[in-house]
């Protein structure tokens, strides 16, 4: 049968336009597997912890979350003007309190952790830690301290909690001229370790990760020498199955167990 002028090589635009089509599609699919990861905002003092928890939960379920850390208050200003988290972790529950009260979160949150603080002092210090607040006093009147390092205590918890012990002890006020503010806990603990600090106050987490063992000694701080640090976490308006998923994980036996290891006492 003899075909109209034009008909096979509409034929072949029809296959062509066929093909190109199931490739968009195929790509299409690629593309929605590969799909960003849920953003997870998290508490500086978490950093080793909760590095840990989320490989283990990869291994078990195949999901994959992305950690962004920070100090609290920080986050927690950057979830209430729109950035695309799905699970907050904050140091300090009142955090995400203000965050419920209002709307950027599904519900109150549960309480995970509260934390504990150290004086940390690097190899070479004249900070012995071993001698507590006595031995700091001991070498802030002598004019030993030139450097000391906290967090922030405007954004940061583990900051005000450190100012709430110096206070405590008498030492804020001659402290001052020392104090070396990091923008969170973490990046305190970096300065805690550098060679021209004495030592400074950081997270008890953070002294037990494995970054930081064989980088000083420690005290660790009465726990009523500081407000609480309660520590909240919460779904953000913005959470996905993938982040719902990696919440009730935080919930369960293997991963209260990690927090433990690092230091954290956990709710009853």
């Amino acid at each position: 049968m003899r075909e109209e002028p034009g008909t096979g090589l509409r034929r072949r635009r029809a296959v062509l336009q066929a093909a190109v089509l199931g490739l968009a599609l195929v790509a299409g699919q690629a593309c929605s597997s590969q799909a960003s990861p849920s953003r997870v905002a998290a508490a500086s003092d978490l950093q080793f912890a909760l590095s840990e928890v989320a490989d283990q939960f990869t291994k078990d379920t195949s999901q994959r979350v992305e950690l962004v850390f920070g100090s609290s208050g920080t986050l927690a200003r950057q979830i209430q003007d729109g950035a695309p988290f799905a699970l907050f972790l904050s140091a300090d529950e009142r955090f995400v309190e203000q965050l419920a009260s209002a709307g950027r979160t599904r519900d109150a949150g549960v309480l995970y952790a509260t934390g504990r603080i150290v004086l940390f002092a690097p190899p070479g210090s004249p900070l012995d830690p071993t001698e507590g607040f006595d031995g700091l006093a001991r070498l802030v009147q002598g004019g030993q301290v030139t450097r000391f390092a906290i967090a922030n205590p405007d954004h940061a918890p583990y900051g005000r909690a450190a100012e709430q012990a110096l206070r405590k002890r008498g030492l804020w006020d001659t402290l001052q001229p020392t104090l070396v503010l990091g923008e969170n806990v973490s990046q305190a603990a970096q300065f805690a370790t550098a060679g021209n600090a004495a030592g400074g106050i950081i997270a008890y987490s953070l002294a037990l990760g494995p970054a930081m063992r064989n980088k000083g000694t420690y005290f660790l701080i009465p726990a009523d020498d500081h407000a609480p640090l309660r520590q909240r976490m919460v779904l953000t308006d913005r959470a996905d199955a993938v982040a719902e998923q990696f919440y009730r994980y935080l919930q369960q036996s293997p991963a209260k167990a990690t927090l433990a290891r690092y230091g954290f006492a956990l709710p009853e």
